[in-house]
């Protein structure tokens, strides 16, 4: 565990990042895995948690590490891909439910990237990219869809919508009301995404990647400082021996199942664009850290692109009517 910061502010959050490692073709261990780590980093603190992309159960690396998975009717590849849907979650379902639980359970703002399946209706047999922030009080508080599957994900994730671009208000025992919002890995290099979600007045932003390489850490960085608010980039750490085996691998891959396809790297950044914790490499563990959350209004002071620095008499920006995933923000966490 990699702690940093004194809590000595007057506006303090401790917020953690779980570095997993995925369970692919279990979810129900996937989730026994989060519960474990969860409950380590509120044990030292932790008021906000998040992960990576797609943590539960895991990233779908095999689209960019076997070479046969865009392949046409390819059997492995569909055997994957139902492999991916069985152990996907439904909002609501018992697998919501117990993301829910954890969140209650330890009292904890969650949020959490999960390959998202819907059950019946419209986009029934479609999964989705999804971000579900959870409320102490177990409530769905937002939902997010990533908006565009980049390149191989295509494969798998269908289109997101706009419901979920935005911030939503959460309360510190030390720091008091503060606003927390999330997108998901290639929506950073979206301009007017980043927008949206520098309108909603973010304090905190969790940005999920599969893994925080030297270019995600640039556009994590490049969010903090634009965005004036603090930033947590969430990795994962996986290994060539967590593929399907039933998929053919790269020589390298092949070779050395215990190589990492995905080497974590999770950090966490101050609003002036300064990594002040991590980053942790090729290990699951948790990244914990002391966010002065005055330090939003002081950077502000330079730069704020939803206000001195927007010029509104010069530009339009507007969010269109979003199409809603079905959402249960006010369901009874009971």
């Amino acid at each position: 565990m990699h702690v940093t910061g004194g809590g000595t502010a007057k506006r303090t959050l401790r917020a953690a990042i779980v570095q997993s490692r995925p369970v692919l073709d279990d979810v129900d261990a996937a989730l026994e895995a989060l519960a474990g780590l969860a409950a380590e980093a509120a044990g030292q603190g932790a008021e906000l948690i998040t992960l990576g992309e797609t943590a539960i159960p895991g990233y779908p690396a095999w689209l960019d590490c076997c070479p046969s998975a865009a392949l046409w009717d390819h059997e492995p590849t569909k055997r994957a891909r139902a492999g991916v849907f069985a152990n996907s979650v439904a909002v609501p379902s018992a697998r919501f439910d117990r993301l829910c639980a954890i969140a209650r359970d330890l009292a904890v703002t969650l949020i959490v990237g999960v390959q998202e399946r819907v059950e019946t209706g419209p986009g029934n047999g479609t999964l989705y990219n999804a971000l579900l922030t959870i409320a102490p009080d177990g409530r769905l508080v937002n939902h997010h869809r990533k908006l565009v599957p980049t390149y191989t994900e295509k494969l798998i994730w269908g289109y997101g919508a706009g419901a979920g671009l935005r911030s939503v208000e959460a309360e510190s025992a030390k720091a008091g009301a503060y606003r927390v919002g999330s997108l998901v890995c290639w929506e950073h290099w979206m301009p007017l995404a980043r927008q949206a979600m520098h309108d909603a007045g973010e304090h905190v932003h969790c940005a999920v990647w599969p893994t925080v390489h030297d270019r995600h850490v640039v556009a994590s960085r490049h969010y903090a400082f634009e965005g004036r608010c603090f930033v947590l980039a969430a990795g994962q750490v996986q290994a060539a021996e967590d593929l399907p085996a039933y998929l053919d691998r790269t020589p390298e891959l092949a070779a050395d199942p215990k190589s990492l396809v995905n080497r974590g790297g999770s950090c966490i950044i101050a609003p002036n664009g300064e990594i002040i914790a991590g980053p942790i490499w090729d290990e699951p563990g948790l990244l914990i850290a002391d966010l002065d959350l005055e330090m939003c209004d002081r950077e502000r002071m330079t730069l704020d692109v939803s206000g001195h620095y927007a010029r509104p008499d010069v530009f339009r920006f507007e969010i269109r009517e979003p199409t809603t995933p079905r959402r249960q923000f006010d369901r009874d966490p009971s």
